[in-house]
Formats: C-alpha cells, sequence, structure tokens
C-alpha cells in the first residue's frame, strides 16, 4: 500500500496539473471505484461536473480535492472562494491517478476519468485533458465529502492554499511530521498518557498519521530504538530524535518517490520511486546493519514478527528493552 511519500508525490503532481482547471467531463467506467459515494454515480456525476479543482491536499495518506461548484467570473478569483466539498481519492492498494492526453488508449483497469478544461504550463506547453483513476484490485475508490473546519485554525494538510479547512473523513487523523503545523509537544503529551510499545503508537493514525510498517521500521533504525520500547516512560529527547528521523526519513523517500514495493504504484506521471534501494532495515533480514557494518561489526538484521507483519531491527543498535511492550 502506498505511505506517505507516495501520496505526497501525487499531491504535488496532481497540483501542477490540475489546480485551477475546471472538470468538464465525469466517466465512471466501473461503479465499484465509487461504491463509497452513498448516493451512486450520478449523485457524483452531477455534482463533479462543472467544478473548479480549487487545491490539492493531502493529511496522512489521505489526498482530496477542493471543489468549487463553478469557475470563479474574474481571473485570480479562486483563492478568494472557499470551497465546501470536496473529491476524496482513496488509493487503496494499487490506486493511480494518471494525467493522459484523450487520444491515448484506455488503461486495462482503467475505472473513472475526469475531463478537464484546457490549459497550459509556464512554457505554454499545453496540458494533457485527462485524470484518470486506474485501480487493478478495487481497494481504493472516489467519493465527494464535506470539508470542516479544522480545530486548530490550521490548513487541513499539505497543500497549495493551506486552506484551515479538512474533509470530514480525515478529521479524526493526526497531522503527520512533514505537516507544517505538527505539534510536538501534542504528540509526547498523548504519547506518554499511553501504555503500549512506540511502533504500535507511531501506527496509530490518531497519534501521528502517515507512517506506515515501512517508514517505522526506517524511523526506528535512524532513532536506534527497538519497536517494543514503552511509550509511557519515554524521554522528551528521545521522542523528539525518533520524530525528527521519521521526517528524515520520509523527507529522502520523498526525493526519490516513495519506496514503490509493488509494481502497481505510480505517481501522476507514470513513474515509479526507487527510495527501495536506500532502506536500512525494512526487507533486510539476514543483512548486514549499515550502520554496524561502517563501524566494522559483523551484525544481521533480525524479523519479527508483529501485529500479522513483520518488524525488522538491528540487535545492536536496537537492543530488546527489558520492559518491552509487545
Amino acid at each position: 500500500m502506498p505511505e506517505l511519500p507516495e501520496v505526497e508525490v501525487v499531491r504535488r503532481g496532481l497540483a501542477s496539473w490540475v489546480r485551477g482547471r475546471t472538470i468538464t467531463g465525469v466517466e465512471v467506467l466501473d461503479p465499484r471505484s465509487v461504491r463509497r459515494h452513498a448516493p451512486g454515480p450520478a449523485d457524483l456525476i452531477g455534482n463533479l461536473e462543472g467544478a473548479v479543482v480549487a487545491d490539492v491536499v493531502r493529511r496522512g495518506k489521505f489526498l482530496w480535492l477542493p471543489l468549487l461548484e463553478s469557475a470563479p467570473a474574474h481571473s485570480g478569483a479562486a483563492d478568494d472562494v472557499v470551497p465546501s466539498f470536496a473529491l476524496m481519492a482513496h488509493l487503496g492498494m494499487s490506486g493511480q491517478l494518471l494525467m493522459e492526453d484523450s487520444a491515448l488508449p484506455d488503461e486495462k483497469h482503467l475505472k473513472v476519468r475526469f475531463t478537464l478544461s484546457p490549459a497550459a504550463d509556464a512554457s505554454g506547453t499545453e496540458m494533457p485533458d485527462e485524470l484518470r483513476f486506474v485501480d487493478q484490485r478495487i481497494f481504493g475508490g472516489m467519493f465527494l465529502t464535506d470539508l470542516v473546519p479544522t480545530p486548530d485554525g490550521e490548513p487541513g494538510g499539505l497543500s497549495e492554499t493551506a486552506l484551515p479547512l479538512v474533509a470530514a473523513e480525515a478529521a479524526h487523523i493526526a497531522r503527520d511530521p512533514l505537516d507544517p503545523a505538527f505539534s510536538f509537544d501534542d504528540f509526547y503529551r498523548r504519547l506518554r498518557l499511553r501504555r503500549t510499545g512506540i511502533k504500535r503508537a507511531l501506527l496509530d493514525q490518531g497519534l501521528i498519521s502517515g507512517v506506515g510498517n515501512i517508514y517505522a521500521d526506517e524511523s526506528l533504525w535512524a532513532a536506534r530504538m527497538h519497536f517494543a520500547r514503552p511509550t509511557d516512560t519515554m524521554r522528551r529527547a528521545d521522542a523528539l530524535r525518533l520524530v525528527e528521523a521519521a521526517r528524515e526519513v520520509m523527507t529522502r523517500a520523498l526525493a526519490a518517490g516513495g519506496t514503490s514495493f509493488d509494481s502497481l504504484y505510480v505517481n501522476v506521471n507514470g513513474a515509479s520511486g526507487y527510495f527501495s534501494r536506500s532502506l536500512n532495515a525494512y526487507g533486510r533480514e539476514g543483512l548486514p546493519c549499515p550502520r554496524c557494518e561502517e563501524l566494522g561489526l559483523h551484525t544481521l538484521i533480525r524479523r519479527d514478527s508483529f501485529m500479522n507483519r513483520s518488524s525488522y531491527s538491528c540487535p545492536v543498535c536496537q537492543p530488546r528493552p527489558r520492559n518491552g511492550r509487545w
């Protein structure tokens, strides 16, 4: 499943391609991909046609496009109008949002097609006129949602316009480490109230969003911390070191386009990421720990069962805690 850096790559790509453009047509080729829109495909199409994409926003792994009901009366007015609803895009296991020219053939697993008003980039080159939602496994989907004010008055997530609105379906999740409005003080206070292991806490989207299994392991390795370390006794300096490690790991992954372990995952331009070549712990069972190797030690990465998945760590850099919470 795409993790936070993969979704942020998609958000940035979409923002450059679709922001400010009018949705002139919608074609639902597979109703299963809009099943989360309870009123049905016809209602979805009726609400989307003629709407203008005001922005592209991400919080954690949630991605949505705030919409204006119609184009503003004069150029530049889009930033002065506040959208009240949005198109939520859930990528699931294999969802892709691709910009394509209408002349190109349909992808095998094309589910929803959006036709967009003409637009050109800064060089004057005409942009593709279709946004396509492709999903082989059909775990993802699209639906309309209301926008609600953020409790802290800060932007709903990473975006271009910084509107203090969040998609209703994403309002319950916490901010992620890449969000400028992320509050470490709030995170640490709530972390200490939990009596669990630190990796379980990292995967709790209500505490800190966007950290999946891959980046949790990489962040813990970077912070030299075992996944079962208790949260209720964690010192502030250690928690800060972990958050900074998570932010650094995700920033590097974002620069590479994401991990792309799933061959089905591509970004909005159809390109895959290559961060998987730079992983230090995840998926490296039986391989040398890069940090130990630099010190002349021959330590092999271990794999432990964890929440019906796997957790990877170094037995030297990340020793098991005596009072661990498994």
